[in-house]
């Protein structure tokens, strides 16, 4: 049987609400729909490579699910509605994806659930441990991707009572710390931020986070951290933005016990890549390079993961080739045991290291 997949970053709700997206439907059919329908989701976003069929094929039986909105000044037109312009507007939106979830959660139980405990991630597990059914449902792990929707730290408890479990402070530059393509440090308000997430036991996510500010996150923050989605920069010659993480950043993440999420996008594994460019030159074997370079470096396989970001700002034609929906994650498997991987290693590398850590730090 194929291992669980667990994917650490997927952009669901903004995909929800800005598109209409049906994630009960197959990746297949949702493209048909959108581009007969002419929506404007596969110019802006891509053509979809999510959907529960995809889910059930691949064994996909968790997913941590972002709240995400765009800066204003990072939006790109109007087809993007799920953009902020103060903090109080940012608040309004994360809260609206929230609600997204449970909505979808709600009407599709059987489908989808939330996960805010080890008690929800036991259920959903048991039931995917289950010969008897035929099918399962997906967990849910709520993830904040940038943080500027808390309006004040001792917001934090309402955000944790509402079942958000990770928050990374960044996506661009906020009010918190750099971002990407925004160099900076932690601000004082960066710091009030992290000492309360520790507080309440929030695991910190350290992608999109600038360098810098990554590196006083690793000195200062005393709980989990993991980085969700970002690839090593070391293997992309001649890399020079702050995206991707160098290697004495991953060395931090590693001596703190945390995973980081390889990211299956065709510019995070090769520099040259551009949109429009066919994808025949990036391949898993690619994508299987980063998961070996962090393995190497932390002398185990207890430490990397995946983090597709499928579905956040790119598609099935910026993918490696060979992939056509997430159920395609379960190839990366075979490429690893031919690096001399065993089946123990693929599976913590699939989804094991991330149940870990979910079996470690949810209340």
């Amino acid at each position: 049987m194929l291992p669980l997949i667990v994917d650490a970053h997927e952009d669901i709700a903004y995909n929800i609400l800005n598109f209409g997206r049906d994630y009960t439907r197959a990746a297949v059919e949702t493209r048909r729909l959108e581009n007969e329908s002419g929506s404007a989701a596969p110019e802006h976003n891509g053509e979809t490579l999510l959907g529960w069929p995809d889910y059930q094929r691949g064994r996909v039986a968790v997913v941590f699910s972002t709240l995400f909105v765009t800066p204003i000044g990072r939006r790109t037109g109007e087809w993007d509605k799920q953009a902020y312009a103060d903090f109080e507007e940012a608040h309004r939106l994360y809260r609206s994806q929230l609600d997204a979830y449970s909505k979808l959660t709600d009407e599709t139980p059987d489908q989808f659930r939330l996960i805010a405990s080890r008690a929800d991630l036991e259920s959903v597990l048991a039931h995917w441990a289950d010969p008897k059914a035929e099918s399962h449902p997906v967990g849910l792990v709520p993830l904040m991707e940038g943080a500027e929707g808390v309006r004040t730290p001792s917001e934090l408890e309402e955000w944790w009572e509402w079942g958000v479990r990770v928050i990374g402070p960044a996506w661009a530059g906020t009010r918190f710390c750099g971002g990407t393509r925004d160099p900076g440090p932690l601000t004082d308000e960066g710091r009030q931020l992290l000492k309360a997430m520790a507080d309440i036991g929030f695991t910190l996510d350290l992608s999109h986070m600038d360098e810098l500010s990554a590196r006083q996150s690793l000195d200062l923050y005393p709980g989990p951290i993991i980085a969700s989605h970002a690839n090593a920069a070391a293997l992309l010659p001649g890399y020079d933005g702050n995206r991707l993480l160098r290697d004495d950043v991953l060395q931090g993440i590693l001596e703190r016990d945390g995973i980081i999420g390889v990211v299956p996008f065709c510019k995070f594994l090769d520099p040259e890549w551009k949109f429009g460019d066919p994808r025949d030159s990036v391949t898993l074997e690619t994508l299987a390079a980063h998961v070996d370079h962090i393995c190497q470096m932390a002398g185990d396989a207890r430490h990397a993961g995946l983090g597709s970001d499928f579905d956040g700002g790119f598609g099935v034609s910026a993918v490696p080739a060979g992939m056509d929906t997430i159920a395609d994650l379960q190839k990366l498997g075979p490429v690893l045991a031919a690096k001399g991987y065993n089946d123990e290693q693929v599976a913590a590398v699939l989804g094991k290291n991330w149940l870990r850590h979910l079996q470690t730090f949810l209340p």
